[in-house]
């Protein structure tokens, strides 16, 4: 099957391209949000393919895979077919709502022709999808392996553009933790916090899970996400974890992997305890690691969509 998306979320896109299809991603010129083409730092297989957006109209395409609410009328005119009249689409849905969630209507929930696939089962549950045809397709992982070391009494963090998305992200609670642990700080833009953590910025995956992996406990302080990959990632390497109780998370860390709480004390005193304690640590982060394993294998989620996107094609 021939499959076309855009290369928007890095982490989730990686775990797609890994099935048995031919996937194609756009390029544009300036490898802007609409044509990133490959990614440069994901371990990307050579089953995908970045096509120049004007030489799209070219490609014999079974299905589209659309991630933004635009994408559906860029995709027919790039194709120069009407998408999902002549050529099959569903929809995945990343993110939380926004705004007035309990009213907050998906833009897809007049349509009963294009199959909305949610992330998570919290998403499903407060987005109003209206008479749209919603799945769930859990996250899966690519197993990076069983890196954890723990050596470094540390904590750390994993946050795209942490100023910008401070609440959201629960920047704003990164002092706090600091103040009890040593706190390290992965991802983009980190370089725009303030002093007094360490900071990461940019790693290729590969060296990222290396480095994150050598820190005593994993740190999740989202608000507001419907389930950061990161909290999975960090749970395959074998890390203990701390997340807040929000979204999906409640779901995604069992008893003995970690501590989830609301409390900010609580929290805190769970990352003290994990940093003093090597073995403490460590027997978490095993119970984190055959958790992840067996919710969130990448096996299954290649699985889950082989099925979805052989009925889209029908």
């Amino acid at each position: 099957m021939r499959i076309l998306l855009w290369h928007v979320h890095g982490s989730w896109t990686t775990s797609f391209v890994h099935g048995r299809h031919d996937y194609l991603v756009p390029l544009t010129p300036d490898r802007g949000p609409d044509g990133r083409g490959r990614a440069r730092t994901y371990p990307w297989p050579p089953g995908v393919r970045e096509v120049p957006w004007d030489r799209l109209r070219e490609e014999d395409v079974d299905v589209v895979v659309l991630q933004r609410p635009h994408e559906r009328e860029l995709a027919g005119r790039w194709l120069g077919r009407p998408v999902p009249a002549a050529v099959p689409a569903v929809y995945v849905e990343h993110n939380t709502p926004a705004g007035d969630v309990p009213r907050t209507r998906h833009h897809l929930a007049g349509r009963d022709d294009v199959t909305l696939v949610h992330v998570t089962h919290f998403n499903r549950l407060v987005w109003d999808s209206g008479r749209a045809p919603s799945v769930v397709i859990e996250h899966g992982v690519l197993d990076p392996g069983p890196l954890y070391t723990g050596e470094l009494p540390r904590a750390g963090v994993v946050v795209n553009e942490p100023v910008r998305r401070t609440r959201v992200a629960g920047t704003d609670l990164l002092p706090a933790f600091a103040a009890a642990v040593p706190l390290d700080v992965f991802g983009m833009k980190v370089a725009d916090l303030p002093g007094g953590h360490g900071l990461f910025e940019d790693l290729p995956q590969r060296a990222m899970h290396a480095e994150l992996a050598r820190r005593r406990v994993y740190l999740h302080p989202y608000r507001w996400t419907s389930l950061g990959l990161s909290l999975i990632e960090a749970m395959h390497l074998g890390m203990p974890v701390v997340a807040l109780a929000a979204t999906e998370a409640v779901e995604a860390v069992p008893p003995g992997a970690g501590v989830i709480s609301t409390r900010l004390d609580t929290l805190v005193e769970a990352l003290r305890a994990f940093t003093a304690d090597p073995a403490h640590a460590a027997q978490a982060g095993k119970a984190a690691r055959t958790a992840a394993l067996t919710r969130y294998g990448l096996g299954r989620f290649l699985a889950d969509w082989d099925r979805l996107l052989a009925e889209a094609v029908r």
